[in-house]
């Protein structure tokens, strides 16, 4: 137990020749460990160009230009909700893949945005600068507000960029993200669901592996592809054992910096709430699933969803109820004082004074948290109202009154800056399946009364005299917003239209809008600014002893991470760094061809012209973790290796802490790619532009 203690305390302390820990900002990447460690040296044209060729996905995950003709790679798992929108009854999509082999054969997706980094500016000092030290929490709050909102907006208007200012180190940085947008978006390829999620659920979070989980994209502006001059050159070998590889993508959220009275919380609060969700939601998706093919369609998308976050979740909860990962967080803490003081013996009483008091600021706001968290979920979040068609609503009743406002006295959400893009998401043309709205609505709001008691003065002020069910028929089955273009009339007629609006689903928006908005306000004053000024003195102490050795917390922001092609050992079992096409079939016989691991018939039939000896999917020890799903692999020589798809399951305690003892993230391995694009799927232009040939 010692030694586990002691390899998890060291991310305490300036970074050790020992650890590849770090999710890095591409303006202060790691060059003398990469330089000291592995001879490598990381030049600013490297930077830039994995910089230039990554991107984000909208829907949460990754991706990177492989072609100067704007081709994309991501996962399958990442394009499966573009994959179901394009989708119907008559033609699925995600079922049996989908390949365009020409460019007047690809299709426009119908509301995928994706974001190109160009331009990262420190902003510290302008953000700070508009908070007073005499200032009341909801004071500050206000006026971080307002200068952030000043500078998005003065970016935006300056650049024409989505500009977006990030908080890092628990609020004590503030960097301006500039990125280039593309909302164009067209489907090249995509493979079978099967194949992409070989294993599903039963091997989700495990290794070994083989998934093809890949689709392609296409970015086009004035109707014409965008010609990019970064791009990933496609290996041809991929990465051996051993190798030194890299990994550009936008993890979602990590809480290494969090203080021991955090993460007791979120164990013995935040998760067991928020697991319980997850696996309602899961199940009335799966039942819903199982009334016949067009349901399993509809539902496939979300019911991955609520899949994946229920074992990653299990998974944290698990990490934070190991005795060995609480104590050295709390160890973490004793010893950063400690080295505070070493650094400088003249301050130790002031700095030891005013960390003490950070911490115990900390755990005590804990405390008021816990006494409106489940409210505040429910009713503010929209836990109890796991719909598309409620969101959709709640945004129309808030922007109409919102944009009427000074842009620094809005909520973030619709600053001028974010206007676009959610316009661009609220009038989607994608179908909307109201019979699994019903259920997933139905559910949630059953959910809530679980949680609260029927008595509680919120799911009076929710249900009034109704049952769930009632409720959701009056709500699903009176509402018009399902088509856009009712959506495009209540926004451009503004407040007074909204006000007068009696579809049933903006009556109830704006009914419940007073309570949530004081939920978000107490929360925001109570929990938000008071944590974000004792993490920003924490930060300030640790920078004292670390500088900035150690990365921030993931934002779902571009970070950079890097490691070893490596397998190892688990049950006393060696596991190599990868698997092959010939591992997978043979899987597939041994447990009899059944779900989910039936292989298409693609696969089946084309056995033989595949060389089963060829890499699938590998691991490596590169910190990645949610987000990083579609994020590019690179070697030394910036050529695209892999892509990543998944972490094992001793990496989900990686949200808290950083091991690579057994923690892996599993990539698809290049040459498996090609192989299958060549020999199965008869994507010889897709291939060729990939090798970069006419």
């Amino acid at each position: 137990m010692r030694s586990f203690v002691l390899v998890l305390v060291l991310g305490s302390l300036p970074m050790t020749a020992q650890s590849d820990e770090g999710m890095w900002l591409l303006n202060e990447p790691p060059r003398e460990h990469l330089k000291a460690k592995y001879g490598f040296d990381l030049t600013d044209d490297w930077l830039e160009h994995a910089r230039l060729a990554s991107i984000r996905f909208n829907n949460g995950g990754s991706g990177s230009f492989v072609s100067p003709n704007g081709l994309i790679i991501t996962n399958h798992h990442i394009g499966s909700d573009a994959l179901q929108k394009l989708g119907s009854k008559d033609r699925n999509l995600l079922r049996d893949g989908f390949h365009a082999p020409t460019l007047a054969d690809e299709l426009k997706c119908p509301d995928l945005e994706l974001n190109v980094l160009l331009e990262i500016i420190d902003v510290t000092k302008e953000v700070n600068a508009a908070v007073k030290p005499d200032m009341k929490p909801a004071e500050a709050f206000a006026a971080r507000r307002a200068a952030l909102s000043a500078i998005e907006k003065e970016s935006t208007d300056k650049t024409g960029l989505r500009s977006d200012v990030v908080s890092l180190y628990q609020g004590s940085v503030y960097h301006l993200y500039r990125y280039k947008k593309y909302t164009d978006v067209r489907l090249v390829f995509a493979p079978e669901q099967a194949i992409a999620s070989f294993g599903g659920d039963v091997d989700n979070f495990e290794f070994p592996r083989f998934n093809l989980d890949v689709s392609f994209f296409r970015v086009y502006e004035k109707e014409k592809p965008v010609p990019v001059k970064h791009w990933l050159k496609f290996s041809e070998t991929g990465p051996a054992d051993g190798d030194l590889v890299f990994v550009t993508g936008h993890p979602g959220t990590t809480n290494r910096l969090e203080t021991y009275d955090k993460l007791k919380h979120r164990r013995d609060v935040t998760l067991p709430y928020t697991l319980t969700r997850l696996r309602a939601m899961e199940a009335i998706s799966l039942q819903y699933a199982e009334r016949g093919p067009e349901q399993r369609r509809q539902a496939a998308t979300a019911l991955h969803s609520y899949a994946n976050a229920r074992k990653a979740f299990s998974g944290q909860y698990q990490g934070l109820l190991d005795p060995e990962i609480m104590n050295a967080k709390r160890i973490r803490e004793e010893l950063l004082i400690e080295a505070i003081a070493k650094k400088d013996a003249s301050a130790e009483k002031q700095d030891a004074a005013t960390y003490q008091k950070a911490i115990k600021r900390i755990a005590d706001i804990q405390k008021s948290l816990a006494s409106f968290e489940k409210e505040y979920s429910l009713l503010e979040v929209g836990h109890a109202f796991s719909s598309d068609l409620f969101a959709i609503a709640r945004h129309i009743v808030r922007m109409t009154s919102e944009t009427g406002k000074p842009n620094p006295a809005r909520m973030r959400e619709y600053r001028e800056s974010n206007l676009e893009s959610l316009k661009f998401q609220l009038f989607s043309p994608a179908p909307i399946y109201t019979d699994f709205e019903r259920v997933r609505l139905q559910q949630s709001l059953s959910f809530m009364v679980e949680q609260l008691g029927s008595e509680h003065p919120l799911v009076s002020k929710v249900f009034g005299t109704k049952s769930p069910a009632k409720l959701v028929d009056e709500l699903i089955g009176g509402t018009k917003l399902v088509d856009p273009e009712e959506r495009r009339k209540l926004v451009a007629g503004g407040t007074k239209t909204v006000d007068d609006s009696r579809d049933p689903l903006i009556v109830f928006a704006r009914a419940i809008d007073g309570e949530a908005r004081k939920l978000r306000t107490r929360y925001e004053e109570e929990i938000e600014e008071p944590e974000r000024q004792a993490y920003s003195e924490l930060a300030g102490l640790r920078f004292k002893v670390q500088g900035k050795s150690v990365a921030p917390d993931a934002t779902f922001t571009l970070r950079f991470a890097f490691g070893i092609v490596k397998g190892y050992r688990v049950d006393g079992v060696d596991l190599k760094y990868h698997t092959t096409f010939g591992e997978m079939f043979d899987k597939s016989d041994r447990l009899g061809h059944r779900e989910p691991f039936e292989l298409p018939k693609r696969w089946l039939d084309g056995k033989s012209k595949l060389d089963l000896s060829t890499p699938f999917n590998f691991a490596s020890t590169a910190d990645t973790i949610g987000g990083n799903s579609g994020s590019p692999v690179l070697n030394r020589a910036g050529e695209f290796v892999g892509i990543n798809f998944d972490r094992n399951r001793h990496g989900l305690v990686r949200n808290f802490v950083y091991t690579e003892e057994q923690a892996r993230h599993i990539s698809v391995h290049s040459k498996g790619i090609l192989e299958a694009l060549r020999k199965l799927y008869d994507c010889g232009a897709l291939v060729k532009e990939l090798m970069g040939k006419d």
